[in-house]
């Protein structure tokens, strides 16, 4: 352990420096003028890991963003530690509510404020520095391989592909990843279930072109009018969603486990403040971390139509539009929900406007048990470095590829995130506590002593 910490503390500046580099290529998947960008970052992380003592690294190219593979091979009798993350970041919208450029790294407040600074540069970044860590001290105990994508915030479209094309290449006994988030800067946790998804994009269109509202209003089908009562036909009083057929393959979790579920620290007043609410709302009969990690949810994701600029026109739009994301427990399977929402959807569009609903990605849910050797090197890692156990959870969050990686490479996978709730993922303002950061690279190499000594 003396060994590691003097490691980080003798490289802390290095560490970030370095992580800025990554973090300032805007690596948004989601949007083609970044497409350069997305080619740069692979460039970058190639050069780093071969830096950090990597065999070898390179790009793959798919239908879609590349990926980088990279792997040292210390014995072929050792295990095999397949390291998953992503460079790819979302979108930075709306600008205008960063404090600071968003692919302009700066540290207040002892906490990285970056798009990209968790969610998943800053926490990919660690196991890059946790390898060189374990290279330099000559303390690699296993066999380790990187697969690094640039689709998870779209889907991950292409590694399924990927993983079925070069199955061999990415053979592994544990698929080790850092996306997820701990319970609080002092309480580590494990993530050992993840949330399926379903996402949607509708089109409600009424008349042929915008109309003079003053002519037309009241006589003709106003698509932004009727695109929000149908959304608010998805879910009934009780906040349970609308749709038929939608809860049929929902496994209800026993009271036992809901019971162990409760004993997590969370205090609701808190989590209210956290984030400016006066009172949480979710689906009738659950509490705010059932609501999250063991039941489906369904929201709107975005909407538009009509004239949304300064000042006033009276215009009766021809088109509104939505995206909307539906989070499945483990089960369900995405490809049938998206047949069930796009049946219920049109059938309950009124006379007057065609609807057109569009499936856009998803992926399935994921439970992984905690009486593996992965997961008991995992847990002991984190007891060295918080000085407690740390507890096993269910996300509300989806990493779709997961449930294929055990699919199709046939392994499983320990989530051990060092990231927290309130670092802003997705949002403006996303921030990584420089204690996390470090932290991370801290417990990483243990995991890698225990998984081998197991």
């Amino acid at each position: 352990m003396e060994t590691i910490k003097k490691y980080i503390e003798e490289n802390k500046q290095r560490f970030l420096d370095e992580l800025f580099g990554l973090i300032r290529i805007p690596s948004v998947s989601s949007q083609p003028e970044h497409k350069d960008d997305m080619v740069r970052a692979t460039e970058y992380i190639v050069e780093k890991l071969l830096e950090a003592g990597a065999d070898k690294a390179e790009v793959f190219s798919t239908e879609g963003h590349p990926v980088v593979y990279g792997e040292k091979i210390i014995d072929t009798k050792a295990p095999t530690v397949l390291v998953y993350g992503h460079y790819d970041v979302q979108p930075v919208e709306p600008l205008d509510e960063w404090d600071s450029p968003p692919f302009e790294p700066e540290i207040r407040d002892g906490k990285i404020y970056a798009r990209g600074a968790d969610d998943d540069k800053g926490q990919l970044y660690m196991h890059f520095k946790a390898f060189e860590l374990m290279v330099k001290t000559n303390t690699l105990s296993c066999n380790i391989k990187f697969m690094i994508e640039g689709e998870e915030e779209v889907g991950s479209k292409s590694l399924k592909k990927f993983c079925i094309e070069h199955k061999e290449l990415l053979k592994s006994d544990v698929i080790l990843v850092s996306d997820t988030t701990m319970i609080a800067r002092d309480v580590s946790s494990i993530t050992v279930g993840l949330r399926g998804l379903s996402y949607m994009e509708v089109e409600v269109t009424g008349p042929n072109r915008d109309l003079h509202s003053g002519l037309y209003g009241g006589a003709v089908a106003n698509p932004v009018n009727v695109l929000s009562k149908m959304i608010a036909s998805l879910t009934d009083e009780n906040n349970h969603i609308a749709i038929p057929g939608f809860y049929d393959d929902v496994q209800e979790v026993s009271r036992d486990e809901r019971n162990e579920m409760a004993k997590q620290p969370f205090n609701q007043e808190e989590y209210n403040k956290s984030i400016d609410i006066n009172k949480e709302v979710g689906e009738k009969g659950y509490s705010t971390i059932e609501r999250i990690g063991i039941r489906p949810s369904l929201d709107v994701n975005g909407i538009w139509g009509g004239y949304t600029g300064e000042g006033a026109k009276t215009i009766l739009p021809s088109k509104a539009s939505a995206k909307i994301s539906m989070r499945l427990v483990p089960n369900q399977k995405s490809k049938k929900v998206d047949k069930l929402f796009e049946e219920y959807f049109k059938s309950i569009a009124p006379d007057g406007v065609r609807v057109k609903v569009t499936s856009l990605h998803g992926g399935e849910g994921y439970v992984s048990p905690i009486d593996t050797v992965a997961y008991q090197a995992a847990s002991k890692a984190c007891e060295d470095t918080f000085g407690k156990k740390p507890i096993p959870v269910r996300s509300g969050g989806s990493i779709p590829i997961i449930s294929d990686f055990e699919g199709v490479l046939g392994v499983k996978s320990i989530l051990m995130g060092f990231g927290l709730d309130s670092d802003a993922i997705h949002s403006p303002n996303e921030n990584y506590p420089l204690f996390n950061f470090f932290k991370g690279i801290e417990t990483i190499p243990l995991f890698f002593r225990y998984f081998a000594e197991q």
